[in-house]
């Protein structure tokens, strides 16, 4: 079983930067794939970022560039530092844990089996 906890949301302007953190709990972290998904009110939930269990990365589009994802293994950490927040990236953020361990990086929803609870980030323009 694993268990995710996010932190890190709030209100920023355009432009600015913010930073979240997923906390893990569950001894099989540093073998699973970690993701951030969003969620905007009335849409479907989206990829965003995802980091392999050997630190490959992928990006959506939409965030590509902007957004850099990490991960610290010996913190069962995950990260999403998002820079250049725009109005669009409003959101409940959640992050995922892949439901297989020592697979390559998946960006689909149901590729994760593990959720955290969320937080809401909402940048103003």
């Amino acid at each position: 079983q694993v268990q995710l906890v996010e932190s890190g949301g709030g209100l920023v302007q355009a432009g600015d930067s913010l930073r979240l953190s997923c906390a893990a709990s569950g001894r099989t972290f540093s073998s699973r794939g970690m993701a951030w998904f969003r969620q905007a009110p009335g849409k479907e939930r989206e990829f965003v970022a995802g980091i392999s269990w050997s630190g490959g990365t992928t990006y959506a589009d939409s965030v590509k560039g902007r957004f850099t994802i990490s991960r610290d293994n010996a913190k069962n950490t995950v990260y999403l530092q998002m820079n250049s927040a725009k109005p669009e990236d409003t959101a409940v953020y959640y992050c995922a844990a892949d439901r297989s361990v020592v697979r390559g990086l998946r960006t689909t929803v149901d590729a994760y089996e593990y959720w955290g609870q969320g937080t809401q980030v909402t940048v103003s323009s």
